[in-house]
């Protein structure tokens, strides 16, 4: 895994999915390492550490799923947004869920957009290259919270 400043985090279980994110990130030319977290408590583990490893350097940008094993997406956003060192790295909830309480619990936690997961295959990497493109080179971030210091 990367400690890169400028490295993604993709927080999903699906390979495929996975995989297709990979390819639309190539496909747009983006260079951005991308770390890859297959559950919700791996997630947690990446972002604040555990007793024996320390915490990655936050990312630039999570890809968030929200049907996650051991810890749901949701709890991972809450947690994101209530901690001084993530609060302000943009979220995308990148999600197959057509539930519209996803989508308002997913706004009320501070997402900063959510993106349903196209379903055909021939649509998926094109949409990912352009979330990639706005949100990497597009988006002005805010500083990381360390920065206000």
């Amino acid at each position: 895994m990367s400690d890169h400043p400028s490295t993604v985090l993709l927080i999903e279980d699906n390979r495929d999915d996975e995989e297709l994110t990979i390819r639309g990130f190539k496909r747009s030319s983006l260079a951005n390492p991308v770390d890859i977290v297959r559950d919700g408590q791996e997630a947690l583990d990446y972002l604040f550490g555990t007793e024996s490893q320390p915490a990655h350097s936050a990312p630039v940008l999570v890809l968030l799923d929200l049907k996650l094993p051991r810890v749901g997406g949701l709890e991972v956003l809450e947690r994101i947004r209530s901690d001084q060192r993530t609060r302000r790295v943009p979220v995308v909830i990148l999600t197959s869920s057509n539930e519209d309480h996803d989508l308002i619990d997913g706004y009320e936690l501070g997402a900063n957009s959510y993106v349903r997961k196209p379903i055909r295959f021939e649509e998926f990497a094109p949409a990912i290259a352009q979330l990639g493109i706005y949100w990497l080179m597009i988006n002005q971030p805010a500083p990381n919270a360390d920065d206000d210091t």
